[in-house]
């Protein structure tokens, strides 16, 4: 235990810092990605937000190494960012932990205040910061823009919720004793991050650790870095101090040795990941060997259910928001589409109809495209196996099933019909632009179909009887629950899952408490 709060304690802890080497060096210059144009014209992103380099400690480093990152809708490469291992990670670390040992007492009106200043930064930079995320992960412009939006809210939020952080005192049956519970800070929180919300899935990490006094060393995905770069340009611009918020980039080659070196650093008191179920388990077995806490928000396979009841027109409104927002890529992505026997074909029908209608494939900067690129050849393959295993079992493809011809990683908005729960689009997630229709006909065989799963992150249902809504919802094994109502995200509302789709919440009042440590004082002798 003595050890334990040595390699804790700010005021016990003196390592010597990392001697300055090839592998890190400051960057006076703060380079800029070397952007090619599209074939449609030039993207016209902002030099200013732009970095190719990690942020530690306040600087901008390089690595020895850089990877590509490019563009998924045209395949041109955006730029080369530098690839962090190891050594980057462990220095991003330090700085992160030297920065917690005065972060940590630095009052909480003024954490919000810094917060504050980062979210006005982002929305004076909001058309910039969308067209960056276009650029590196192919979403429509106007989704972009949704999304940034929504990424400097969580900034806002928690810069209020940083002054909410509440301790209480118990009175103990002994007269000379009182009890207080007091609430800390964590410390070094590492956050590994997806590339369908670039922007917004740090946002709602750091800001809540960063309101709750914990500095971050924030690894974003490989194929989209630049988003989270432009967010330590603002953040530096903010006045966040160095090394509260640090970014270390690298590709997918690097990427498993710098998560195991972030979930093992001693350093390090929490992890925050959202992503793949998969991924989730190897970092929760790293973090345990050190007893760490750990935030997850994984994998989905939203069941979308629509009962006799329902209105069909919203049932089919809120199909089309809650499946194809940013091609089918969201861990809320409606999965599977359970529908009753007696309003099934009028469904199905509508549906079709709203989607040859509504959907528009094409490059993110067009005006008119709603549905983007895929992120990158493996995600196209996938959606293509879950169309062919359908169709192959007897599905019928209502409209689309195939790749489409703007481009590689285009793949067409597709309904099927006449599924069943042995193909693989019932049984995975599929993370692409298909709906998959089950045919059911009572109320207890759409629960038992929805629950089969082992995750459980989100679900949606449409019924207009009230018993019905009230029995479902409390029925269904997830952790978020859509009444007619295909769009739930909320920067107020909790975010997470249950079962095998993670642990803990994000967003809301509860987000902050994932970074704070509680701590009992017995205060005797009164």
């Amino acid at each position: 235990m003595a050890t334990c709060f040595r390699l804790r304690s700010c005021l016990a802890l003196h390592l010597p810092r990392t001697p300055p080497s090839r592998v890190l060096r400051p960057r006076a210059d703060y380079p800029v990605a070397r952007i090619r144009g599209y074939a449609r014209g030039p993207l016209g992103l902002s030099s200013a937000l732009l970095r190719t380099d990690g942020f530690v400690g306040g600087s901008w480093l390089s690595a020895a190494a850089t990877f590509p990152v490019h563009d998924p809708a045209s395949g041109a490469e955006l730029g080369l960012v530098a690839d962090c291992g190891v050594p980057e990670a462990r220095a991003a670390v330090r700085a992160a932990y030297e920065a917690f040992c005065s972060w940590r007492g630095v009052s909480a009106k003024e954490r919000s205040s810094l917060l504050r200043k980062w979210y006005d930064l982002m929305i004076q930079n909001k058309d910039d910061l969308a067209k960056i995320i276009t650029a590196e992960s192919g979403k429509p412009l106007k989704e972009a823009q949704g999304e940034i939006l929504y990424s400097a809210n969580f900034l806002e939020w928690f810069s209020e919720e940083a002054r909410r952080v509440y301790g209480d005192i118990i009175y103990t049956p002994a007269k000379e004793k009182r009890a207080l519970v007091l609430k800390q800070p964590l410390g070094v929180a590492a956050v590994i991050t997806p590339w369908n919300f670039p922007s917004a899935m740090i946002t709602r990490k750091v800001g809540a650790a960063l309101a709750a006094g914990c500095t971050v060393v924030v690894k974003p995905a490989e194929d989209t870095p630049f988003s989270a770069l432009a967010l330590a340009v603002l953040a530096d611009q903010a006045g966040i101090p160095p090394g509260v918020y640090n970014v270390i980039p690298c590709s997918q080659k690097k990427a498993k040795e710098v998560g195991e070196a972030l979930c093992t650093d001693p350093l390090v008191s929490k992890i925050s990941f959202t992503g793949s179920t998969a991924t989730g388990k190897v970092l929760l077995h790293h973090a345990a060997n050190s007893v760490k806490r750990v935030s997850m928000e994984l994998g989905g396979h939203a069941p979308f259910i629509v009962f006799d009841s329902a209105n069909v027109d919203q049932a089919v409104a809120g199909a089309m928001a809650s499946k194809f927002r940013n091609s089918g890529q969201t861990c809320v992505c409606s999965n599977r589409f359970l529908v009753q026997r007696g309003i099934h074909d009028s469904f199905v029908k509508k549906f079709a109809e709203a989607m040859k209608t509504n959907l528009h494939v094409g490059n993110g900067f067009e005006e008119k495209t709603t549905q983007g690129p895929l992120i990158n050849e493996k995600a196209v393959e996938k959606v293509e196996k879950h169309v062919s295993d359908a169709i192959s079992k007897g599905a019928t493809v209502v409209t689309g099933g195939k790749r489409h011809q703007v481009g590689k990683n285009f793949f067409q908005p597709t309904l099927l019909s006449n599924v069943t729960r042995d193909m693989l689009c019932s049984q995975e997630e599929t993370f692409g632009p298909v709906a998959p229709v089950i045919k059911f006909d009572t109320e207890e065989e759409a629960v038992a179909i929805a629950n089969v799963a082992d995750v459980g992150l989100a679900g949606y249902f449409y019924s207009q009887d009230p018993a019905q809504i009230w029995r479902v919802a409390e029925r269904l094994e997830v952790g978020m629950v859509g009444v007619n109502e295909g769009l739930i995200s909320s920067v107020e509302c909790p975010f997470g899952g249950v079962k095998q789709s993670g642990l803990g919440r994000e967003g809301s009042k509860y987000g902050i408490d994932e970074y704070l440590e509680l701590k009992y004082v017995c205060f005797g002798g009164l």
